[in-house]
């Protein structure tokens, strides 16, 4: 997933170039969004990767001994 993160960062900072070029006020507005919302993005996938927790074998609870 971060790998992909980071083309679709690179693609954006391409647009956003050519919208400031080009003069597209509005592109670039929402460019910047998208970004920020990507960056959110990857942050949180960095922190869940980073995690992990132990969550153990599960056991069979043990059966009451039954006098005969």
């Amino acid at each position: 997933m971060l790998p992909r993160l980071d083309e679709l960062e690179t693609d954006l900072t391409a647009r956003r170039s050519r919208a400031e070029h080009e003069g597209w006020l509005g592109e670039i507005e929402g460019i910047d969004l998208t970004l920020t919302f990507l960056r959110q993005k990857r942050e949180q996938a960095q922190r869940h990767r980073r995690t992990t927790v132990a969550l153990g074998l599960p056991t069979r609870p043990s059966m009451p001994k039954t006098s005969s």
